[in-house]
């Protein structure tokens, strides 16, 4: 309404007619099918394919060289795997380094691992890390402990290159062991490297897939070597020397095990015989003698086959007794008189 006067409009209409449907449908549905193919064959070729992969490896030899286990000292060394593979360009590569026993064994549990020169057991192990701690096992050796898994990853040109340090240690306090050679091979099944791309799971999943046999050797030679000790040959304090004055030193010497050696001592600072020794002060003298029986006889001196004293190593310190004698004599001077004897082992 508007000043009173009243107005009406009809809306306009417009009608469709609805277009009938074609006899004939196969156009639309080939559109269709079209349509989907082209978005598979889209959605296909925006997946990248893992390429074939393909690694190499090498073991260093664990070479402890020169030893000398009667120190009853650990020997260390260490050596390096190497990995070099190709792929896939950005893909990562897990590798699952399995080291067995060896040739020459290891004890239940895993440690020690052992080298061998014919029936002698020279115990050693290889570890994971610098500390020494953790064993470097395999999931095929019936043993606790396990390999580490290294991972590289491949560059845009689809190869990569890893680097891991292999430690190894000989335990301390087997001076009780022979000298020569100790040896164990890590050839055949004693090694198997195994390697997948990442994706697929770690070492306890990938098993012996792509696995591999890298031979390497440990050894070590423990040398020849003696160590001697001595306390001192002390006839304490006497006045007039009228009679047989006695005493007794300990010679402590430690040789490997089966090693034949002698012990000679040396006739003192001035003497001239292994009985006719001298103590001195200020120009005067006390003789003495030094004998290896306990019934003083047999005279003890340095010449190797005469007068030495002949043993055999066991490892372990083996002690003699020294058995000194000051024979009846002029008494000089009060005063302290003493010698230097030298102790020399020959092996």
């Amino acid at each position: 309404m508007l000043n009173g006067t009243a107005m009406y409009s009809r809306k306009s209409q417009t009608h469709y007619r609805r277009k009938p449907i074609d006899a004939n449908p196969s156009i639309p549905l080939r559109r269709l099918i079209f349509i989907k193919l082209t978005t598979l064959l889209l959605l296909t070729c925006s997946t990248n394919p893992l390429y074939a992969l393909s690694c190499s490896f090498t073991f260093d030899d664990l070479n402890f060289g020169t030893i000398d286990l009667s120190s009853g000292s650990t020997f260390q060394t260490t050596g390096n795997l190497v990995a070099n593979c190709t792929g896939t360009p950005g893909q990562r590569v897990r590798i699952c380094p399995n080291i067995g026993s060896g040739s020459g064994g290891v004890a239940a549990g895993g440690d020690p691992r052992y080298m061998l020169n014919g029936p002698s057991q020279l115990q050693y192990n290889i570890y994971r890390n610098a500390a020494y701690t953790n064993i470097w096992g395999s999931y095929f050796w019936g043993q606790p402990p396990s390999p580490p898994q290294p991972r590289l990853r491949l560059n845009a040109s689809g190869t990569g290159t890893r680097t891991r340090p292999v430690r190894a240690r000989i335990f301390a306090s087997q001076t009780g062991l022979p000298t020569g050679t100790y040896f164990s091979s890590f050839a055949g099944g004693h090694t198997l490297v195994a390697f997948d791309y990442n994706s697929v799971g770690n070492c306890a999943v990938i098993g012996s897939t792509n696995a591999v046999q890298v031979p390497f050797n440990v050894s070590a030679t423990n040398i020849a070597s003696c160590s001697v000790s001595s306390s001192n040959l002390d006839f304490g304090t006497a006045g007039l020397l009228t009679t047989n004055i006695d005493s007794t030193a300990t010679i402590s010497v430690t040789c490997p095990l089966g090693m034949a050696y002698t012990v000679g001592l040396s006739n003192g600072s001035s003497g001239t015989s292994p009985v006719n020794r001298l103590m001195e002060n200020t120009g005067q003298q006390i003789q003495y003698g030094i004998y290896h029986d306990a019934g003083r006889t047999n005279a003890w001196g340095a010449t190797v086959g005469t007068d030495t004293l002949a043993s055999t190593g066991t490892g372990a310190a083996q002690s003699f007794n020294a058995y000194g004698r000051v024979p009846p004599q002029t008494t000089p001077t009060p005063a302290t008189y003493t010698d230097v004897v030298v102790v020399t082992v020959t092996y």
